[in-house]
C-alpha cells in the first residue's frame, strides 16, 4: 500500500475523535509501531490536527475558533477552498500575493484549523494535486441537497479506475484534502473517497430515501 494511501487511512480511524492506541493503529495498518510512529509524526508535521503521543495514543484534536469570530463548517470548507482554487490557477504575477495571504491566514488560524500552505505536499508518495477534483464539488453539493444519485469515476487504490452509483452524502475536508462520503451501490456498503480521485461526477435523474442502514447516521455510528 502506497503511504499516502495509509494515511489516508489512519484518518478514518481517528475520525471518530476517540483515543486509539499505537499498537492498534499499527495492527489494522499491518505496519511495525516504527513505521506507524512515523506515519503520525507525518501527519502531524504536515499540519493534521493529531494530537496524542508515542505510548498514550492518538486522536484528532476539535478545530478551535478564529478569533474574533467563529467559523462554521461550511466557512471553514469555503476558506480552505479559496485557498486551494487560488494556489491552483494564479499566474506568475498572482503567486506572491496568494503565498503572502496563504502564509497571513494560516499565521491568523489555529494550527488545527488550516494547515501550513505546504500540508499535504510529502517528499515521497504525496496525495496527488489536492485541489484536483474540486471542480466536482458544485456537483456533489447540489447532489446532497437534492438527495440525488450521482454516478463518478473513481481512481481506487493500485490504480484502478472504476465507475459506480452512489448515493451522496456528506462532504469534509481534511486540511487540503476533501473527501465525500456515500453510500456506494455496487459494495452495498458506505465508502469515503476522495475528491483529487474522482475524475467525474453526473448526477442521475434518481433520487435517493432513507433506508436502514445507509443514512450518515449509520455510517458515523458504525465507527
Amino acid at each position: 500500500m502506497a503511504r499516502s494511501d495509509r494515511l489516508f487511512d489512519i484518518l478514518q480511524i481517528l475520525r471518530d475523535a476517540r483515543v486509539h492506541r499505537a499498537q492498534d493503529i499499527a495492527a489494522r495498518m499491518g505496519v511495525s509501531l516504527r513505521t506507524l510512529y512515523r506515519d503520525m509524526d507525518r501527519l502531524a508535521a504536515s499540519g493534521v490536527p493529531v494530537s496524542g503521543t508515542r505510548g498514550t495514543g492518538y486522536r484528532l484534536a476539535d478545530l478551535v475558533s478564529l478569533p474574533p469570530i467563529s467559523l462554521s463548517p461550511d466557512e471553514l470548507e469555503a476558506l480552505n477552498l479559496a485557498l486551494a482554487i487560488a494556489a491552483e490557477i494564479a499566474g506568475s504575477d498572482l503567486k506572491p500575493a496568494v503565498d503572502s495571504l496563504t502564509a497571513k491566514l494560516d499565521a491568523a488560524l489555529p494550527q488545527s484549523a488550516v494547515p501550513q500552505a505546504d500540508a499535504w505536499k510529502f517528499a515521497d508518495a504525496p496525495f496527488a494535486d489536492a485541489a484536483r477534483g474540486l471542480g466536482q464539488m458544485p456537483t456533489l453539493r447540489a447532489a446532497i441537497k437534492a438527495r440525488q444519485k450521482l454516478r463518478i469515476t473513481y481512481t481506487a487504490q493500485g490504480g484502478t479506475v472504476t465507475s459506480r452509483v452512489i448515493w451522496p452524502l456528506h462532504l469534509e475536508n481534511w486540511g487540503r484534502v476533501w473527501t465525500l462520503v456515500a453510500w456506494c451501490e455496487a459494495r452495498a456498503a458506505h465508502r469515503v473517497f476522495r475528491l483529487d480521485l474522482i475524475g467525474a461526477a453526473q448526477a442521475l435523474p434518481e433520487l435517493f430515501s432513507d433506508e436502514p442502514g445507509t443514512t450518515l447516521a449509520d455510517f458515523r455510528g458504525a465507527g
